[in-house]
């Protein structure tokens, strides 16, 4: 596992994931269109939550000014198919159980919890801008405040 980090100008790696509803999606799909693609570290926790619906509360702003919001996490469908319905998310919520994604965004590797060293999730989100260059590469996000923090990056506060 390499530690490696994507930075502005960079190709965003394509994929396919499946996603809470049984469907797949596919970053070459959403060609033409801005995407903010995000990794949190697991579905239906008090971060992953308040974060998901940050972004649930302000799609409408997003959608308008052109975004896609895609997040993606470690967990199965099933479960984040729960998350869905019981925080009314209503923008896909991808599975990679098997962290191949994680991995090509640097969202998976070497990180602090509480002041130790731990291999896991790293929270992270993505701009991907029209022709599947990385627009903005933001690691190490924190849960709260990150989605206005972010409008504010894009120019929409």
């Amino acid at each position: 596992m390499t530690d490696t980090k994507l930075a502005p100008g960079d190709a965003a790696p394509d994929f396919t994931l499946p996603t809470a509803d049984g469907g797949e999606v596919s970053l070459d799909s959403y060609r033409g269109k801005r995407v903010i693609l995000y990794f949190y570290p697991a579905a239906m926790t008090p971060g992953c939550t308040k974060q998901a619906c940050d972004f649930r509360d302000n799609l409408g702003q997003l959608t308008a000014e052109g975004f896609v919001v895609l997040g993606v996490s470690k967990d199965k469908p099933a479960k984040l198919a729960k998350f869905a319905e019981h925080d009314a998310l209503t923008f896909p919520l991808l599975s990679d159980p098997e962290l191949a994604i994680h991995q090509a965004y640097g969202a998976y590797g070497t990180k602090k919890l509480y002041g130790k060293e731990v291999v896991g999730v790293i929270r992270s989100t993505f701009v991907i801008d029209a022709d599947g260059k990385i627009e903005q590469a933001l690691y190490n996000v924190k849960a709260t405040g990150h989605v206005a923090g972010l409008k504010k990056k894009l120019g929409l506060s």
